[in-house]
């Protein structure tokens, strides 16, 4: 799905440019277009619902929020 007014912006800006920078632009934009994220819906990922207990669903987001989120400044 498209947005027509961003659509609009888009080629504006394209109508000022240079055919070099028109190229860039579309290489950038194919670029994007192949990097969608990959995933799962939802509806798979259903199968884990209620996987954890509690607890332990606590025990882990305690550790994440204890170690995942310093920066150690001195590691590199």
């Amino acid at each position: 799905m498209v947005d027509l007014s961003v659509q609009q912006e888009i080629t504006k800006q394209l109508d000022r440019m240079p055919l070099e920078l028109q190229r860039r632009v579309l290489d950038f934009a194919e670029a994007l277009a192949q990097s969608r994220p990959k995933g799962q819906p939802g509806s798979e990922l259903l199968r884990f619902a209620g996987f954890l207990d509690a607890d332990s669903a606590r025990e882990i987001r305690e550790a994440v929020e204890a170690e995942c989120e310093r920066v150690d400044l001195n590691e590199w």
